[in-house]
């Protein structure tokens, strides 16, 4: 076999010769349309460009190859929960580089055209005629990925004399368990030109019901409750059992297609050919724990099954002294083998790794993923196979996310840009599968403490104009910040103030207007955003001017005082997993630092300084710096009257009137300070 501009001529006399010899094909191609169609707005989307990533709006061509030899299978046929298989193409006459496989699931999926109209397909850039290839396949991968494959070295006789010999191709799949059963499919044509071949049996997972991608996430500041959130493809609640005798019964809870944004005349990809069922999400939250301390649990029910033990460590308590946090945004995922997908992240393998390893040194108290989560976009199966990639480590520590861009934004939603981002999924499906300690759904904006950190979480893509629910918020939470509990104040947003990278795309200078007065009014000290995917740092900037420079010490680590407030330092974060942005030649003077690498920062806080190191390739140090603070000055407010305040003088204070008392003190306060040990 081989595309249709395989000569007309070869194919013919294999046709003439196998019904000569009466063979019949289960395999045999239908009847489609013969011309090929060509996607105008690829980029429409607003999602990288690829081949694969427009397949679904390719009209199906008639196949000219009635080769009754062509099978397809793959091994195993029951899939374990995470699992990979080999696909086998025998009988192939003619191998040819545009043939390829494609994961589709569920296998009663119509992959052969689409009964409705063409118009639908407008919004993802397609304006060809039905019939299209309507299903989206889960993942695909060309055959020559099998080195073997074009020079036929890998061959079978189909006849006793070995008169006719045909070529096998052979390839590796990574699938995790998303419930529904899975076909292969052979088509030849390449992405641009496809037409269909051969289909294999269904597979189905052996327990498709399987409670799976287990993730944590902090409740509040106290470090003493964490949820538990999985997928099941069981509504039946079922039980997380934890330190050592306790449990707690899941409140489960799903979501539709009707639950999907989309619009009248142009379905969104989250209602359509995008669209998983994701079963059920079931959450629970474990009390009676203690703070900066580890634990054990499992989850799941007799019935559908357990989890494997797994060992978690709770945050430090907000107040508490020490906490060590892993940030980035923009991560995504990648696929285990060679397939392509409709959205790759090329550094979220790398960069997870890393983390997992911090996190299996026992050292990390929390991840911060701010924005741009899965990059499902729409295409709901993408989800689980980001909850497989960072269940090793979001199943240790709390995972703290912020939405981002591709997570909410969709026309006529709410959202403030009207871009299409979000395939349709408005929001809906990073709400359920990452339960933050926000206000309401759809309001995903929230503020925890830990260690010496008040962090204020906030959506960009939510209203944020001055006098709106969420400004409002945003001016309250940081007013009612007690800096001489949590002297560190962070704030986390997806879109940045200040980038160096296309910044009049990814800076909208209205939120600059809007926001960066509460930074500068409540004193914030460091800034981390993503969306740009590379990393930036400022000086201690306002209004793009550098109100405070750092300086060197012995270590040569930038270091900046904020025992004298300026203005925040702003980090851009997005290096986690998404293709690097470059920088461009514009000489910011704010601008301190600039790396296109993959990566992640790391934050370690105490009371005294917040130390941040951005380890470039994953080894070295591709940034570090420190935000000092002196919390050893003391003023008296009269000669009968003393304050012990915070760091900068806000805050509580402690007043204490009789001068015995403040001898006592400080007798106690320098006993503790300087001669412990």
């Amino acid at each position: 076999m081989g595309p249709p501009s395989v000569s007309l001529v070869l194919k013919l006399f294999l046709f003439s010769f196998f019904v000569l010899l009466g063979y019949s094909s289960t395999c045999f191609a239908q009847s489609l349309h013969p011309i090929a169609a060509t996607s105008f707005l690829e980029h429409y989307n607003h999602t990288t460009i690829s081949g694969f990533r427009v397949v679904n709006r390719r009209k199906l061509l008639t196949c000219p190859d009635p080769n009754p030899y062509l099978e397809i299978s793959a091994s195993p046929n029951s899939m374990s929960n995470s699992q990979y298989l080999t696909v086998t193409v025998t009988g192939v006459l003619q191998p040819d580089s545009s043939d390829w496989v494609a994961m589709i699931s569920p296998s009663t999926a119509n992959v052969t055209d689409c009964p409705l109209s063409e118009a639908y397909y407008l919004q993802t850039g397609d304006t060809s005629d039905l019939p299209l290839l309507c299903q989206y396949p889960v993942k695909a991968q060309y055959l020559s990925n099998d080195p073997n494959y074009l020079s036929c070295a890998n061959t079978q006789c189909q006849d006793d004399a070995c008169l006719i010999v045909t070529c096998i191709g052979t390839l590796t799949f990574h699938t995790v368990n998303i419930r529904t059963d899975v076909e292969f499919v052979f088509f030849t044509g390449g992405f641009d030109t496809p037409c269909i071949l051969c289909r294999s049996s269904p597979l189905t997972f052996a327990n498709p019901n399987m409670p799976l991608y287990g993730h944590l996430s902090s409740v509040d500041s106290s470090g003493t409750s964490m949820r538990l959130t999985w997928v099941s493809g069981d509504q039946t609640p079922q039980q997380v059992q934890y330190a050592n005798g306790m449990s707690q019964t899941s409140v489960v809870t799903t979501f539709t297609q009707a639950d999907m944004c989309t619009t009248s005349d142009v379905p969104s990809p989250a209602v359509d050919f995008g669209w998983h069922d994701p079963g059920f999400i079931h959450t629970a939250v474990m009390t009676g724990l203690q703070p900066s301390s580890t634990f054990s649990y499992i989850y799941g029910s007799d019935s559908m099954g357990w989890s494997n033990q797994i060992q978690f460590q709770t945050p430090p308590a907000g107040g508490s002294d020490a906490v060590y946090f892993i940030a980035y945004g923009d991560m995504g995922k990648a696929p285990l083998d060679a397939s392509a997908e409709h959205y790759i992240q090329p550094g979220s393998i790398s960069v997870i790794n890393a983390v997992a390893d911090e996190v299996n040194s026992g050292n990390v108290n929390s991840i911060f993923h701010i924005g741009d989560i899965s990059y499902a976009t729409g295409f709901l199966a993408e989800w689980e196979f980001f909850l497989d990639l960072i269940n090793p480590v979001a199943s240790k520590v709390p995972y703290m996310t912020a939405i981002g861009n591709h997570e909410r934004d969709y026309i006529s939603s709410g959202s403030v840009y009207v871009t299409p981002d979000s395939g349709g999924e408005c929001g809906v499906a990073y709400e359920t599968y990452f339960q933050m300690p926000t206000p309401a759904m759809d309001s995903p904006w929230y503020s925890i403490e830990q260690g010496s950190v008040h962090f204020t979480v906030i959506s960009t893509e939510h209203d944020w104009s001055v006098g709106s629910g969420q400004y409002n918020w945003m001016a309250a939470d940081m007013a009612s910040v007690d800096r001489s509990v949590t002297p560190w104040l962070i704030f986390m947003e997806h879109r940045p103030m200040y980038t160096s990278t296309n910044a009049d795309t990814s800076v909208d200078s209205s939120f600059v207007a809007a926001v960066e007065p509460l930074l500068l009014q409540y004193q914030v000290d460091l800034v981390l955003s993503g969306h740009v995917h590379n990393y930036e740092r400022t000086c201690a900037v306002y209004q793009g001017q550098c109100l405070a420079m750092p300086t060197k010490d012995a270590n040569g680590v930038d270091t900046y005082d904020n025992s004298n407030y300026n203005a925040p330092i702003q980090v851009v974060i997005g290096m986690a997993g998404f293709t690097l942005d470059n920088f461009t030649t514009d000489s910011n003077s704010w601008s301190l630092v600039r790396i296109s690498e993959f990566g992640y920062v790391r934050v370690n806080a105490t009371t005294n300084d917040l130390f941040l190191e951005y380890p470039e390739n994953f080894h070295g140090m591709g940034d570090l710096w420190t935000l000092a603070r002196q919390m050893l000055r003391i003023a008296f407010t009269s000669p009968n009257s003393y304050s012990l305040p915070t760091d900068r003088g806000r805050g509580r204070e402690d007043v204490v009137a009789d001068p015995p008392q403040l001898r006592t003190f400080l007798k106690i306060f320098f006993a503790q300070h300087f001669f412990a040990k």
